[in-house]
This record gives structure tokens, C-alpha cells and sequence, in this order.
């Protein structure tokens, strides 16, 4: 009878693990080329990566009054002082690095996209150091490729300045939901200079939004940038669900099989070219983000027995959005659920 039972229950945390990880991988693929498809159409990324971070912040918002009500107890508001300080350097570099992925896709191929933002991982190593944290083909554009690539850069900083961010227990940001809701605001003012320089005439006088003639379309539009927002918040939602649930281990090969997942969709679907150099020079990136996940769980299990997270630890009202997740990753993992989010 224990022994059906232990079977049963590795069977339902096989079963749930799996769930999540393809939820994880709806929102992550599917915006990816919610993107690339609706860039074709609607050439105003800024915009559209901005109606994005509004609608995050609503759901953020909402998010946060239903565990309040559910928990009587008041969500986290930092002090102004605070905000400016600690938060916006994050979300400035956040907003950049989303701002410069999504204006990637006027230019380059899905896969030219995820085979250079793989190249963040080593970025994050590289700001990682500096902050202590840590002891070409025919579809080629050098514009895409250059903000791309940029992307990957920044994307480096904004996962190093979140992991900061979120160990910092007196912020009280451990749960992610209130990290989003506070960096929103500031990733909107963040990206608001670079909107108004390069698409700020252009979409004034666009008859898309506001010069439009057709409501019909101008519903379409608006219709189809807000499923972007709803498919940016789950994106973020499921990664958190996906890291509590599981490790953060699980998101990061979760992650690698992801981006082989999205090239082979790009080359089906939207029939993207990758020759075989394209395929031997990703794979040897993927080669070393998988060393590099495969050495540090090694190193944590060789530590001997789990450790307290500085970053990313359990709160009480986490338990209402998760229903009694339990997190048993040591703080050499915690740096693996960053890597991972280097991916995306």
C-alpha cells in the first residue's frame, strides 16, 4: 500500500511537472511569435512592447488586490525613495532589453532571434562577476542583429540587477507578482524617450490608432496588442509557477529544450533558413548553458543538503497564489532560475 502510494505521488508530480512546463512553453513560444507575426503588420514595436507593460500592471494589480483580500494582510509598497533607487536601474534595463527584443523583429528571423539571445547567458555570467554575485547567412541584417544582440547585453544587466533586487529582504519584492507590479510603471517612463523619438510621429499620424477610418480595424489592433500583454503576464506567471513547483533547475533545461522547440517552429512555420554552421554554433551554446546548469547542480548537491534562499524564499501569502508549494532549492540554484530567464 506505501509502495502504490509513493508511486501515485511521483506519478502526480511527474504529471504536474510536465503540465508546467508546457504552460511555460505556450506563453514563452507563443509570444515569441505573437511578435514576430503581429511586427509584420503593426511596425510600431515601442508601442506595442508599452500597451504590454500596461496591461502586465493591471494584471499585476489585480493580482495583488485578490491575495490581499484573500490574506487581510496589506502587499508591500516601497517608499519612494526606495522605487527611484533600487528599483528603477532594473526596470530601465528591462524595459531595454524587451523594448530592443521586440524592435529586433522588424528586422531579423525568429531564428537569427533565438539563436542570438542565447548569447545572454554569457552576459549575465560577465555582470555577474562584476557585481560579486558570482565567484552569418542570407536572412542575416545587421540592424536586427545589432539591436538583438543589444538586447542580449542589457538582458545581461537586467537579470543581474533583478537578482539583486529580489535578495534584498527588506523590499519585501521576494514575490514576483509585486516585483512586476512595481517595475511596470518605471519600464513604461523608461521606454516612453525612445517611443516618442523613433515612432512617436509615425504612429500619430498612422490611421491604425489615431487617424483611423475603420473602428473595425482600429478594434482588431487593439484587440491583438492586448492579447500580447495577456500572453507577457503569463509568461512571467508560469516561470514563477513553474520554479515553485519544481527548481529552478527544471526552468533552465526546460528552457534549452525550448529553444530548440522555437528554431524548429521557425523553420516549419514561418520557413526560416538555418544552414548547418547556424545548427553546430547553437548547439555549442546550448552545449555550454546545459555544462554550465549540470555543474552547478552538481556543486549543490555537493554542498550537502539544502540551503534557505536569499532571493526567491517562501512568504505567507505565497502559499494562497500556490497552494502549498514547497521550495527546496539551495542558493547555488537560485543563480540557475536567472541563467534561465537569460534565455528568454
Amino acid at each position: 500500500m506505501g509502495r502504490w502510494a509513493l508511486d501515485v505521488a511521483f506519478l502526480w508530480k511527474a504529471v504536474l511537472t510536465l503540465g508546467l512546463v508546457l504552460l511555460y512553453y505556450c506563453f514563452s513560444i507563443g509570444i515569441t511569435f505573437y511578435n514576430k507575426w503581429l511586427t509584420k503588420s503593426f511596425h510600431f514595436p515601442l508601442f506595442m512592447t508599452m500597451l504590454h507593460l500596461a496591461v502586465i500592471f493591471l494584471f499585476s494589480a489585480l493580482s495583488r488586490a485578490l491575495v490581499q483580500c484573500s490574506s487581510h494582510r496589506a502587499r508591500v509598497v516601497l517608499s519612494w525613495a526606495d522605487y527611484l533607487r533600487r528599483v528603477a536601474p532594473t526596470a530601465l534595463a528591462t524595459a531595454l532589453d524587451v523594448g530592443l527584443s521586440n524592435w529586433s523583429f522588424l528586422y531579423v528571423t525568429v531564428s537569427l532571434y533565438t539563436m542570438t539571445k542565447s548569447s545572454a547567458v554569457l552576459f549575465i555570467l560577465i555582470f555577474s562577476l562584476i557585481f560579486k554575485l558570482e565567484e552569418l547567412s542570407t536572412q542575416f541584417n545587421v540592424e536586427g542583429f545589432a539591436l538583438v544582440l543589444g538586447a542580449s547585453f542589457i538582458g545581461g544587466i537586467r537579470w543581474t540587477l533583478t537578482q539583486m533586487l529580489l535578495q534584498k529582504a527588506e523590499l519585501g519584492l521576494q514575490n514576483p507578482i509585486d516585483t512586476m507590479f512595481h517595475l511596470q510603471p518605471l519600464m513604461f517612463l523608461g521606454l516612453f524617450p525612445l517611443f516618442a523619438v523613433f515612432e512617436g510621429l509615425h504612429l500619430s499620424t498612422s490611421e491604425k490608432i489615431f487617424r483611423f477610418q475603420d473602428t473595425g480595424l482600429l478594434l482588431r489592433v487593439l484587440g491583438s496588442l492586448f492579447l500580447g500583454g495577456i500572453l507577457a503576464f503569463g509568461l512571467g506567471f508560469s516561470e514563477f509557477l513553474l520554479v515553485s513547483r519544481t527548481s529552478s533547475l527544471t526552468l533552465s533545461i526546460a528552457g534549452i529544450f525550448k529553444e530548440v522547440c522555437t528554431l524548429l517552429l521557425a523553420a516549419h512555420l514561418l520557413g526560416d533558413q538555418i544552414s548547418l554552421l547556424n545548427w553546430l554554433g547553437f548547439a555549442l551554446c546550448l552545449s555550454g548553458i546545459s555544462l554550465h546548469v549540470a555543474l552547478k547542480a552538481l556543486h549543490s548537491r555537493g554542498d550537502g543538503g539544502p540551503k534557505a534562499l536569499k532571493g526567491l524564499g517562501s512568504s505567507p501569502d505565497l502559499e494562497l497564489l500556490l497552494r502549498s508549494s514547497q521550495r527546496e532549492e539551495g542558493d547555488n540554484e537560485e543563480e540557475e532560475y536567472f541563467v534561465a530567464q537569460g534565455q528568454q
